[in-house]
């Protein structure tokens, strides 16, 4: 598909250039910067905010650094509920 396109004379020098040192043609290199461009532009970037808590939901007994400690704490506290039921 043809279409026409004004660039600055800098950008497009430097374009010729390039495609002249890849032995291509000048739309192989304005189709592989366009490509590049547009595939960095779908990359969403998602706004990530950490919520922590303090005071009673947390345990401060316990060792964040033993993964099986939580476990065994999570099942301690489930298992004591559904006993007293």
């Amino acid at each position: 598909m043809r279409s026409t396109i004004a660039l600055p004379a800098p950008i497009l020098q430097n374009a010729k250039l390039r495609a002249k040192a890849r032995n291509v043609t000048l739309s192989v290199v304005v189709e592989d910067a366009l490509r590049a461009h547009l595939s960095d532009a779908q990359t969403v970037e998602i706004d990530f905010k950490l919520h922590t808590v303090r005071g009673k939901l947390v345990n401060p007994n316990l060792d964040l650094d033993r993964t099986s400690a939580i476990l065994i704490a999570d099942d301690e506290s489930s298992y004591a509920c559904n006993s007293q039921t």
